[in-house]
C-alpha cells in the first residue's frame, strides 16, 4: 500500500514538472496549443468548454486589434501573418465543434451549443430569426466584400511595390555607406530592416487570403447547418417545420455571429496594419494628427454642418453640436500648435545656451592639427549647404575613405575652422600648422576649364584654378548646361576645395605618417600577419626604421596598402643591408606589379623615357662614399644640363598628351629621383627591376 502511494506521488510530481516546463518553454506551449486545436476538430466537446474557447477567441481578436492600434510601425508586429493563421484555424475548429453540438443536440433547446451562442442568438435576433439572418448576412458582406477584399488588395500592392523598390533602397544604403554618412553597423541594420519589410508585406499578401477564406467558410458552414439541422430536426427528431426552422436557425445564426464578429475584428486589424505602411507612430497620432493639421478644412466642415442643420426637416441639435465642435477645433488647434512650437523653441534655446567658458589649460596650445582647412567667412555656407547633393564635410569624409583605399592608411581628421583674418572668399590648407595651399573661390558659382586649352567664350570672371594653376573662369549656375554642351569641365566650389585638399595631402603624405599611425597600421593587420610583424619588428628593423621606409614610398606616391608584402621585402633586405634607402629600393622591387599597374595608361602600356648610357655612367661615377654615407656629387653645370634635358623632353611629350615614366638602372634611381623631385615632383622614376615581367611597355624617347 505504501509503495502504491509513493508511486502515485512520483507520477504527480512528474506531471507538475511537465506542466511547468510547458509554461516556461514557449515553443512547447505553442506546439501543444496547435495540437489541441486539431483535436477540437476531431473529438466531441462539452458545451461549457466551448464557451471558454469562444470567449478566448473573442479576447484574442480584441487584443490583436488593440495591439495594432498602439504600435509605431508595422514591423513591430511582424508575426501578424502567423497570428492570423492560428486565429483562423482556432475559429474554424470552434465552428466544427459548435456544428457538432448543434446538429446532435439542437432539438433539446436554445442552450444546446453553450451559453455564449445562446446569448448572441437571443440578444442579436431579439426573438425573430429573420432579423438574425439579416444581421448575419450584413456582417458577412461587410467582412467579405469590404474589409477583407480592401485589406487584401492593399497588402498585394504594398508587397509588389516593396519588392520593386528594394534594389533602389539597397543602392541608397550602399551610397550612404560609401560616402561615409553612415557606418557599417548602421548599414547592416538598415539592410536587415529592408529585408524584414519585404518579407513582412510578402507574407501579409498571402495571409490576407486566410481572412477571405475564413469568411467564405463561415458563410458555407452557416448555410449547411441550417439545412442539415432542419433535416435532422424534422426527419429524426419529429419536430414541426416552424419549430425546427426557428431552433436550428437561431442556433446556427448565433454560432455564425460568434465566429464572424472576431473575424471582423481581426480583418479590421489587418486592414489597419497594411494601410499604415508609410506612417510612423500609433494610429491615433496618425489619424488625429493629420486630420487636424488643416484648420481651414475644419472651419469649412463647421460651416457645412451648420447649413445642413438649418435645412427644413433636419434635426437641428446634432448638427449644431457637431458644427460647434469642429469650429472650436478650427479656432483653437492653430493656437495650441503655435504654443507648443514656442515651448519647444524655448527648450531648444535653453539646451543651446552657451555654457560658461572655462579656462583652457596651457597645454592645449601645444597641440598641432595634422590637417586644417581655414575658410573665409563667405565660404562658411559650404559647410551647411548641400552642393550637388553633398556638403563640404560629406565630401571630405568621402576623401578620407578614398585615400584609405588608394594610399593604404587612414588620414587623420581634417579640422575645419573659420578665419576672419582671411579675405571672405579665400581658403587655406595647413599641414601641421604650415600653409601648404591657398585658393580664392566663389561659393555660389561654377568653375569651368577647357581641357583643350582654348579660351572660354562664356560670360564670367577669369581666374586660375588653384590646384594645378590652369586658366579657368567662374560662371553663374544657369550657364551649366551650355558649358557642358561646349565640352568644358564644370566643377562646383566644394569640389575645387576637395581637389586642392587631395593634392596637398598627397604631396605631404610622408609628414602625415607619424610613429603612432605606423603602429596603428601594424595593429590593424589581420591575425594571419601578426606573426610576420613579430618576426620583423624589432628583431630586424625598428618601428622608426619601418616608418622611414613607408615615408619613402609615400613620398613617391606608392601605396602602402599591401603592408604584408612590404614587411616581407623589409625582412629580405635586412638580411644584407641596414641602409634605409637600399631597403626601400628592395621593397619597391617586391611591389613591381603594383607600381607597374599604377603607372600604366588606358591602353595598359607603361610609357617610358629611358636614361641614356652616358647619363647612367655619369651618375654612377658621381656617387661617392660607402654604406650609409653614399651620396651624389655631380658638378653644378652638369646637373643643370641634366635638368634642362629632362624638362625639355617631358614638356615636349606633355604637349602630345603623354605622361611618361623615367626609367633608370637600380643603382642610380634614388639619386636621379632626388634631383627630379625638386623641379618635377609629379614625374615618376622607376628602375628596371620595378618593371613587372608581364607589364607592357612603350619607349617614347631617351635623355
Amino acid at each position: 500500500m505504501t509503495d502504491q502511494t509513493t508511486g502515485g506521488g512520483f507520477k504527480a510530481g512528474e506531471l507538475f514538472h511537465t506542466a511547468r516546463t510547458m509554461l516556461v518553454r514557449g515553443d512547447i506551449a505553442l506546439a501543444v496549443g496547435l495540437v489541441m486545436i486539431l483535436v477540437v476538430m476531431i473529438l466531441p466537446m462539452p458545451s461549457f468548454l466551448l464557451d471558454v474557447l469562444l470567449a478566448l477567441s473573442m479576447t484574442m481578436s480584441v487584443l490583436i486589434l488593440m495591439t495594432v492600434l498602439f504600435i509605431q510601425k508595422p514591423l513591430e508586429i511582424s508575426s501578424f501573418p502567423t497570428i492570423l493563421l492560428i486565429t483562423t484555424l482556432l475559429r474554424l475548429s470552434l465552428n466544427l465543434a459548435s456544428t457538432r453540438l448543434i446538429l446532435a443536440h439542437g432539438h433539446e433547446g436554445p442552450d444546446a451549443a453553450g451559453a455564449v451562442i445562446e446569448a448572441f442568438a437571443g440578444f442579436v435576433m431579439g426573438g425573430n430569426f429573420v432579423i438574425g439572418v439579416i444581421v448575419f448576412a450584413i456582417l458577412t458582406i461587410v467582412n467579405f466584400v469590404v474589409i477583407t477584399k480592401g485589406s487584401g488588395r492593399i497588402a498585394e500592392v504594398a508587397a509588389r511595390f516593396t519588392l520593386d523598390a528594394m534594389p533602389g533602397k539597397q543602392m541608397a544604403i550602399d551610397a550612404d555607406l560609401s560616402a561615409g554618412m553612415i557606418d557599417e553597423p548602421e548599414a547592416r541594420k538598415r539592410r536587415k530592416e529592408l529585408e524584414d519589410e519585404s518579407a513582412f508585406f510578402g507574407s501579409m499578401d498571402g495571409a490576407s487570403k486566410f481572412v477571405r477564406g475564413d469568411a467564405t467558410a463561415g458563410l458555407m458552414i452557416t448555410f449547411i447547418n441550417v439545412i442539415a439541422g432542419m433535416v435532422i430536426g424534422i426527419a429524426q427528431n419529429d419536430l414541426p417545420f416552424m419549430v425546427a426552422a426557428d431552433t436550428y436557425t437561431r442556433l446556427t445564426i448565433g454560432d455564425g455571429l460568434v465566429s464572424q464578429i472576431p473575424a471582423l475584428i481581426i480583418s479590421v486589424a489587418a486592414g489597419l496594419l497594411v494601410s499604415k505602411a508609410g506612417v510612423t507612430g500609433s494610429a491615433d497620432k496618425a489619424l488625429f494628427g493629420q486630420l487636424s493639421g488643416y484648420p481651414m478644412a475644419l472651419g469649412l466642415s463647421s460651416a457645412m454642418l451648420l447649413a445642413l442643420g438649418m435645412l427644413p426637416g433636419m434635426p437641428f441639435v446634432p448638427f449644431i453640436v457637431l458644427a460647434g465642435a469642429t469650429g472650436a477645433a478650427a479656432y483653437y488647434l492653430p493656437r495650441m500648435r503655435e504654443k507648443a512650437s514656442k515651448a519647444l523653441a524655448e527648450e531648444a534655446m535653453v539646451d543651446l545656451a552657451p555654457a560658461p567658458i572655462a579656462d583652457e589649460p596651457i597645454s592645449t596650445a601645444l597641440s598641432i592639427d595634422s590637417v586644417r582647412l581655414e575658410l573665409g567667412y563667405a565660404l562658411l555656407t559650404l559647410i551647411n549647404t548641400a552642393n550637388e547633393g553633398f556638403r563640404l564635410t560629406d565630401q571630405i569624409k568621402g576623401l578620407r575613405r578614398q585615400l584609405a583605399a588608394e594610399v593604404g592608411f587612414v588620414l587623420p581628421s581634417v579640422r575645419i575652422q573659420d578665419n576672419l583674418q582671411l579675405p571672405p572668399n579665400t581658403y587655406v590648407v595647413r599641414v601641421k600648422e604650415i600653409e601648404s595651399g591657398r585658393g580664392d573661390i566663389r561659393p555660389n558659382m561654377l568653375l569651368v576649364m577647357d581641357p583643350r586649352g582654348e579660351a572660354i567664350s562664356l560670360p564670367g570672371e577669369a581666374t586660375v584654378e588653384p590646384t594645378f594653376g590652369l586658366p579657368a573662369m567662374w560662371i553663374e549656375q544657369n550657364y551649366r548646361e551650355e558649358a557642358l554642351f561646349k565640352g568644358l569641365t564644370v566643377v562646383d566650389a566644394c569640389t575645387v576645395i576637395t581637389t586642392h585638399l587631395t593634392e596637398v595631402i598627397k604631396d605631404n603624405m610622408p609628414d602625415l605618417l607619424s610613429y603612432a599611425e605606423t603602429q596603428k597600421l601594424l595593429d590593424e593587420l589581420g591575425r594571419e600577419s601578426q606573426k610576420l610583424v613579430a618576426d620583423v619588428i624589432p628583431a630586424q628593423i625598428t618601428m622608426g626604421g619601418l616608418q622611414r621606409v613607408l615615408q619613402n614610398l609615400l613620398g613617391e606616391r606608392v601605396s602602402i596598402r599591401d603592408l604584408p608584402t612590404i614587411l616581407e621585402g623589409v625582412s629580405e633586405a635586412c638580411g644584407f643591408t641596414r641602409n634605409i634607402t637600399a631597403i626601400t629600393e628592395h621593397v619597391r622591387t617586391r611591389l613591381a606589379r603594383q607600381i607597374s599597374e599604377s603607372n600604366s595608361n588606358e591602353a595598359g602600356l607603361i610609357p617610358l623615357i629611358t636614361l641614356s648610357p652616358e647619363w647612367e655612367q655619369s651618375f654612377a661615377e658621381s656617387i661617392v662614399g660607402d654604406g650609409d654615407d653614399r651620396q651624389l656629387s655631380m658638378a653644378p653645370s652638369r646637373l643643370q644640363q641634366f635638368i634642362t634635358n629632362v624638362r625639355q623632353t617631358f614638356e615636349r611629350h606633355a604637349m602630345m598628351g603623354e605622361t611618361p615614366v623615367l626609367l633608370t638602372s637600380p643603382g642610380v634611381r634614388p639619386y636621379v629621383r632626388s634631383i627630379i623631385e625638386r623641379f618635377r615632383p609629379a614625374t615618376t622614376v622607376m628602375s628596371q627591376n620595378e618593371i613587372h615581367p608581364k607589364a607592357k611597355i612603350r619607349t617614347l624617347g631617351q635623355i
